[in-house]
């Protein structure tokens, strides 16, 4: 699929004209693990489902194309792709990493580090980051939006001084999506998405994507990929496909309800603090009295009180004990991710039932 076209368009087109025998509007199945040789020393370039299955060669090509990425790899969840991304690099790698992070992330992180594979150093703040960014660092790891406390790092800046210290970047793109940035055109050197969220986008699919330009790089992925396994299924690869074609239409309705919550939340005398950068269906906020938060979560109706986020309904998670677990208190505390934070996932519903929903729950 040509990059040469409009972001919409690559997104509506996802999946189509790839079967030629049939001329299926649709991106065909194919759930064979195994394909037949033509004859001896021939290859169809379908061998083995685990190296190459053409359902997932249609995403990924997809992928590649929204991203500006010449390459993109499919895999089995988000986690499965930020653990490949970081199989290429040498163990013992520096990693420098902004410490607002998805839990999980700090979980896998924090292993890697007590097993002697990886030494993490974190920075709160874009500044902090580039002070520490010496030439012992291998990897800069960021997301931006950070999750859950939304900030945002410019990766043009970070990857100009990365590269000039001989770093590579890596850029956890979920929340933004291709649709309001696309870190590759600003530098970074690999891209990675929980693709179960925005990109799915109807949590009804468990996926990871990795997207890159860097030919050297993706000679390396691909390898450990069909080393280890952790391929995306040909049915999840089409539920993804399914999924993108959306993608435009649901980041701006969920921006355009987010905007709407976010001023509602500002003014409610129920909220101390509200976290939302202006763009995108994600908003964290802080409620006045952490001691209702129970109530709050109880008395939801629209809102949905759950785990994930980037699906066509609305979510609201407690990180404290759902998506950041994991982080010993003391640590998240000291940058800020405090026990009365809540995270919303703003779907695509009408956003006055939104609101009313809320405000029903936070005056009661």
């Amino acid at each position: 699929m040509s990059k040469e076209l409009k972001l919409d368009t690559l997104l509506a087109q996802a999946g189509i004209k790839t079967d030629e025998a049939t001329g299926a509007l649709t991106a065909p199945l194919h759930f064979s693990t195994t394909y037949q040789h033509p004859e001896f020393g021939q290859s169809t370039g379908y061998d083995y489902t685990r190296t190459k299955n053409p359902t997932r060669a249609s995403l990924e090509q997809t992928l590649a194309a929204i991203e500006s990425a010449d390459y993109a790899l499919a895999t089995s969840s988000g986690m499965s792709a930020i653990v490949l991304a970081f199989s290429v690099f040498p163990v013992g790698s520096q990693v420098l990493a902004v410490r607002d992070l998805y839990g999980g992330s700090f979980r896998w992180f924090n292993q890697a580090e007590q097993e002697g594979r990886f030494h993490f150093t974190y920075a709160n703040t874009e500044a902090e980051l580039l002070a520490a960014l010496t030439e012992d660092i291998d990897i800069v790891y960021i997301e931006t939006p950070t999750n859950p406390l939304m900030v945002e790092f410019d990766i043009a800046r970070i990857s100009q001084a990365a590269h000039e210290k001989g770093a590579k970047v890596l850029v956890d793109n979920t929340f933004y999506s291709p649709i309001y940035q696309r870190p590759l055109e600003e530098g970074a050197d690999l891209v990675l998405h929980s693709a179960t969220k925005y990109l799915g986008g109807h949590n009804d699919v468990l996926a990871g994507a990795i997207m890159t330009s860097d030919a050297a790089l993706y000679e390396k992925l691909f390898y450990n990929l069909n080393t280890t396994g952790p391929v995306l299924s040909p049915f999840d690869s089409y539920l993804l496909l399914r999924g993108l074609k959306t993608l435009a239409l649901r980041m701006e309705r969920s921006t355009q309800n987010a905007r709407e919550v976010a001023a509602f939340l500002k003014d409610s005398p129920a909220v101390k603090e509200v976290l939302y950068p202006g763009k995108g269906g994600m908003i964290s906020f802080k409620i006045a009295d952490e001691g209702k938060i129970p109530q709050l979560l109880n008395s939801l109706k629209v809102f949905t009180f759950a785990e994930s986020l980037g699906g066509v309904e609305s979510l609201i998670t407690y990180p404290t004990t759902q998506t950041h677990a994991d982080i010993p208190a003391e640590v998240r505390h000291s940058y800020g991710l405090t026990d009365d934070l809540l995270r919303l996932s703003i779907g695509i519903e009408d956003s006055r039932d939104l609101v009313a929903d809320l405000q029903s729950a936070l005056e009661a």
